[in-house]
């Protein structure tokens, strides 16, 4: 990533060309940038922190410590230093640094930090922390220090939840303190007693959750707006919403109804700003005037297929199928073209596995569509946005319930003639392969499946997993010393004779979390069953592709996978209708 400024002119680059800005702390970085009143604060590339002056663009580099890298940034205007969770030998801290270098330990001995806030005053600060083998979205603990002048932290002590939650993004509107925190099932916004004397009011939120995983540090999905006014996003029913509230009586409003997520809320100089996402558009900054409501956009935002009708989301809803189940919501795209019979359907696990997908744009679903293929994104039993007992259902039983999921959306999609349901195909990405994998090997429902980077070994992954994703593993199928027998259940590389049905695999050869060995695994181990798996391996590329040729090349190769294998009987070879 890159550096932009808003001027009088529009995004303009800020700093260095050469500067490119990303934190890696925990494996998926977040906060690699905090504003300043003298410039803005940032995490390049090779992890350490620099200032980028207001008044030159002059770049300076406050740190020098290779071993270490450094993200959640939040300015400290007063001290004019910054403060940030720094990562380094298998520990992490809370750090101020100031703008000539020097570096201070906060609070040390949680394994975890995140979402450090600054009081308006500058006195207070607020900040989460998790332990292992705990993940930040299963339980995590609020915290509160007094900043002394000289800019050290004292009277430290946590704010305990009134039950077992999962909290995140502290904020401070005036001299009170906010949190979203789940304890009653929904992330919602609690004031919260700063005394430690467990009074937390609620903020007369709904029952719908306001925030996503935190997989990254600095999100910010609620912000005060002044006056005691609010920004919150919402997720109902899979799509952001972004609502404005004011007043004791929390008057509200939806604004920037065409978009379906949104993050990073902001507010400078009276106007709220926010990173949107939307179905027919590029992801957009928007900056919204509170009291109007009134949207405009301020960067990016543009159409990305100007001569193509995009295929739009359709929300839908499967019923519970018995008293060990939920509905489950998920997106469904039709093909470009209508057609007398229905369309072969590609189903979509999405990744994560806690995580959730969105009715935003995604170049690869527009790509099925325009090629005859109907499109479904579901979030299954262990998604985000659906609450929290929702969420943690998928405790123990990955590939399981989530491969049910994918059965079930797919049966109900076919039931209403939406979709043939003799062509159904099952793909994903990383955790999401494995639930294709996982499905091809408990079903004869799925025409064909591929697996982009997917897990096939996660015995092999909990062994070489990073710090952050330690106990993950653990929690989605049980220690494996208590849990041997489910472990060898839901390994894909034991089970590769019972995938009948045709498979594609594509795989990164740098890819540090799904190593390319379980990939090389997996497709010996079909081929040594009889079977014929295709492998595609693109050497320079990571956990996840990013070159456009490597993108290019999956979608194709992929195309021209589901179209040999998804022919009608009586369709000549090549044709798919």
């Amino acid at each position: 990533m890159v550096l932009w400024q808003l001027s009088e002119q529009g995004p303009v680059r800020f700093g260095p060309d050469t500067l490119g800005v990303r934190s890696r702390v925990n494996g998926y970085g977040g906060g690699a940038l905090a504003a300043c009143s003298t410039g803005v604060f940032v995490v390049a590339e090779d992890q350490q922190i620099r200032h980028v002056s207001q008044k030159d663009g002059q770049c300076t580099q406050l740190t020098d410590d290779p071993d270490a890298m450094y993200g959640g940034l939040v300015a400290d205007d007063t001290r004019q230093r910054v403060l940030a969770v720094r990562e380094c030998n298998h520990r992490q801290q809370l750090v101020a640094i100031t703008l000539e270098g020097e570096q201070r330990v906060l609070h040390s001995g949680q394994d975890f930090y995140s979402a450090p806030a600054l009081s308006d005053d500058g006195t207070r600060l607020a900040w989460v922390s998790w332990q292992q083998p705990d993940m930040p979205w299963i339980r995590s603990q609020l915290w509160l220090g007094e900043v002394s002048d000289g800019g050290a932290l004292a009277d430290c002590h946590s704010l305990n939840s009134p039950l077992q939650a999962s909290v995140q993004q502290p904020v401070f509107d005036g001299d009170r303190l906010w949190v979203l925190s789940d304890h009653e099932g929904w992330w919602q916004p609690w004031q919260v007693d700063e005394r430690g004397e467990g009074d937390w009011r609620s903020g007369g939120a709904p029952a719908c959750d306001h925030a996503n995983a935190p997989w990254q540090l600095g999100e910010s999905h609620h912000c005060p707006i002044g006056d005691g006014r609010w920004a919150r996003v919402r997720y109902c029913n899979g799509t952001g919403q972004l609502w404005l509230i004011s007043g004791p009586d929390y008057k509200e409003r939806r604004v920037a109804t065409g978009y379906g997520d949104f993050r990073h809320l902001r507010v400078a100089e009276g106007t709220l700003y926010c990173v949107a996402r939307s179905a027919t558009r590029l992801d957009a900054i928007l900056a919204i005037e509170p009291v109007t409501g009134h949207e405009r956009i301020v960067a990016g935002g543009g159409d990305p297929m100007p001569e193509v009708r995009a295929a739009l989301p359709l929300d839908i809803e499967v019923p519970a199928q018995g008293p060990d189940s939920d509905p489950i919501q998920g997106f469904f795209y039709t093909p470009k073209q209508a057609s007398v019979d229905a369309p072969p359907l590609i189903l979509i696990a999405h990744g994560g596995p806690t995580s959730a997908a969105y009715p935003v744009f995604n170049p690869h679903v527009h790509y099925w569509c325009q090629r005859g293929f109907a499109v479904a994104e579901i979030n299954y039993r262990g998604s985000t946005g659906f609450g929290r007992a929702f969420r943690l259902a998928l405790e123990g039983r990955w590939g399981e319930i989530d491969v049910e999921d994918m059965e079930r959306a797919a049966d109900h999609l076919a039931s209403f003639g939406l979709v043939d349901g003799s062509r159904v195909f099952i793909q994903g990405r990383s955790s999401g392969g494995y639930t294709a994998l996982m499905a091809m090997i408990r079903s004869r429902r799925f025409r064909a499946g591929a697996s982009l980077f997917g897990v096939t070994d996660p015995l092999r992954l909990r062994a070489m997993t990073h710090r952050f994703e330690s106990g993950y593993l653990d929690w989605l199928l049980g220690p494996p010393h208590e849990h041997p027998r489910r472990w060898h259940e839901r390994t894909p590389l034991h089970h590769a004779n019972r995938i009948a049905a045709p498979m594609i695999f594509f795989q990164g050869g740098q890819d540090p979390v799904v190593v390319p060995e379980q990939t090389r695994a997996m497709v010996a181990a079909m081929k040594a069953a009889g079977g014929a798996p295709e492998l595609h391996w693109f050497d320079e590329e990571g956990h996840g592709f990013r070159k456009r040729a490597s993108q290019v090349g999956m979608l194709e190769w992929t195309f021209s996978f589901y179209r040999r294998h998804g022919q009608k009987a009586d369709e000549q070879a090549g044709y798919l209708s």
